[in-house]
């Protein structure tokens, strides 16, 4: 049987969804990168080695150097990948909440096409990595944070339109006497609100909802998202995993005609990187050059020159 692989290669996680001829989830993988997306897809990767692979599909923060190294037949953004793979498990779907672990998103769907979208990309306030570290601070794993503030019998207000304010005002509710389930439950009231106000500024945000990203994981954020929309919010089964999935219906409408030699084992091969500065111009590009084995690939040049080395 031939397999569809999906990779949704981000700076938290490397998550990999496995589709079948039929579109039915084979496989999926979920993997932290500690900061090395190649060595995370590698593993993944590896891990996968027994299906035979047809196509593949790479979406994430790091798309674009996972999709040179593997060699995939198709490379997209992650807007496309996650509403696909939405309105794959929800056809009727008008809004898409995913927060992941270093930016949040909000994707507006009308009779399954995307009319409107935005991202926050530049503060981490809302998103995986800062609730990583608050749970780092607390003591408290973050898979547990959800039902702390489930528990929580009522909530303190915590500032959350930045990551240093928010963390600042939890330091003073702690020396206040404050529980941390109702701190928690304060932190996601907040960062809610940070969601809504900034991300989801001006959408019109209609149900059903579908919520997604490794943030779904925490129940006191979708009781807190809900309460604020006043409508109730569905979280997917596969909800970690459907950039990857949406990747990986991609790439079975991809075309098969992919020329180039596979690349879906890494782990065999001598991967290294760096960064220069081409000053040929007056841009000044910062390239990455990515070397695998003898061959070099180039990402960063905005006139074409570096892309005839790719690999």
């Amino acid at each position: 049987m031939a397999y569809f692989l999906g990779i949704d290669s981000g700076s938290v996680s490397a998550n990999f969804a496995l589709l079948d001829e039929q579109e039915n989830l084979v496989d999926s993988i979920y993997l932290r990168t500690n900061g090395d997306p190649i060595g995370a897809v590698s593993e993944g990767l590896k891990s996968l080695e027994k299906y035979s692979i047809e196509r593949l599909g790479v979406t994430g923060s790091a798309r674009e150097l996972i999709g040179l190294l593997t060699n995939a037949d198709i490379v997209k953004n992650e807007i496309t990948a996650h509403a696909l793979a939405s309105a794959k498990v929800m056809p009727e779907v008008k809004t898409v909440i995913e927060i992941g672990g270093q930016d949040s998103k909000i994707i507006i769907i009308r009779n399954g096409v995307v009319v409107d979208f935005a991202m926050n990309t530049v503060c981490a306030a809302g998103t995986g990595s800062f609730l990583d570290h608050q749970a780092e601070r607390l003591k408290i794993p973050v898979e547990d944070f959800g039902s702390y503030a489930l528990r929580a019998k009522s909530e303190v207000r915590i500032a959350g339109r930045c990551t240093v304010f928010a963390e600042s005002d939890m330091i003073h509710k702690q020396a206040s006497g404050a529980s941390k389930e109702e701190i928690i439950k304060g932190l996601c009231r907040s960062l809610t609100r940070n969601y809504i106000s900034n991300v989801a500024k001006g959408k019109e945000i209609l149900s059903p909802i579908v919520f997604q990203g490794g943030v779904a994981a925490n129940l006191g954020m979708k009781k807190a998202l809900e309460e604020e929309l006043g409508c109730e919010i569905t979280i997917p089964k596969n909800f970690k995993v459907m950039g990857a999935i949406g990747a990986a219906l991609l790439s079975k409408e991809s075309s098969p005609d992919k020329k180039g030699e596979r690349r879906f084992l890494l782990h065999d091969r001598n991967v290294s990187s760096r960064a220069f500065e081409c000053n040929d111009c007056s841009n000044a590009c910062e390239v990455a050059e990515l070397k695998v084995d003898s061959s070099s690939a180039y990402l960063g040049g905005r006139c074409g020159k570096w892309e005839d080395g790719n690999i």
